[in-house]
């Protein structure tokens, strides 16, 4: 196989591994945050049955949840498999989601209430106090342990060659295995390096102009 054969395929592995972040992200963040609102909500059925859809999916494996989504409405259902690229990511933006809105729900509750009462006195209306106020606070409390979820991410998304999805991890291995050729696994490595530094780097920026905001 040539240089340019496997680079080819390490190439189509890492388009997969991007797509699974990029799409799990941006459908994970907002969800994440109206799964927060319903375990924070004073209606109580709504606020138990999230809580308990969050402790389900943070106490099983992301594997198995990929693993039961791809398998079991087709087991069920007698009717033929969804595609490998829908169940991945369903599995994964269920599961972000749930980890997403404890953070969430902490950052907003770990807000003292003096700040809504300060902003009740100064004659400001509910929303400027959320958006003027609280707002800032929470994204600073919650940037330091969204940037390690969203890094775990990255490094989570080798999960979906369980299903045989193929994303790099997959593309090198079958390299391996088929060719003999390591050094696929060490350029694997590299992207996963490269990849979660350039997301430190940037998380690293947002904590330090925030950094004036202390609370």
């Amino acid at each position: 196989m040539s240089f340019m054969a496997v680079t080819q395929m390490l190439l189509e592995g890492f388009y997969s591994t991007v797509l699974i972040f990029v799409i799990t992200l941006v459908c994970a963040a907002p969800l994440g945050l109206v799964v927060s609102f319903g375990s924070m909500s004073r209606f109580r059925p709504l606020k138990w049955l999230t809580k308990t859809f969050v402790w389900i999916i943070r106490g099983t494996p992301l594997m198995l949840q990929v693993i039961m989504i791809f398998y079991v409405p087709g087991l069920l259902f007698d009717s033929p498999s969804q595609s490998r690229l829908t169940a991945v990511l369903i599995a994964f933006i269920i599961n972000y989601s749930a980890y997403f809105s404890e953070i969430y729900r902490s950052g907003i509750e770990g807000v003292p209430r003096g700040q809504y009462e300060a902003g009740q006195v100064l004659g400001m209306t509910k929303s400027q106090i959320f958006f003027k106020v609280i707002l800032l606070q929470v994204i600073k409390r919650i940037v330091p342990p969204m940037s390690n979820e969203i890094i775990t991410l990255v490094k989570d998304t080798s999960l979906a060659r369980i299903i045989s999805f193929g994303e790099i991890i997959m593309a090198a291995e079958s390299i391996v295995r088929t060719k003999g050729l390591v050094w696929p696994l060490f350029y694997t490595g590299v992207f996963y390096l490269l990849f979660c530094g350039i997301l430190t780097l940037l998380f690293g920026y947002i904590e330090r102009r925030l950094s004036y905001f202390r609370v």
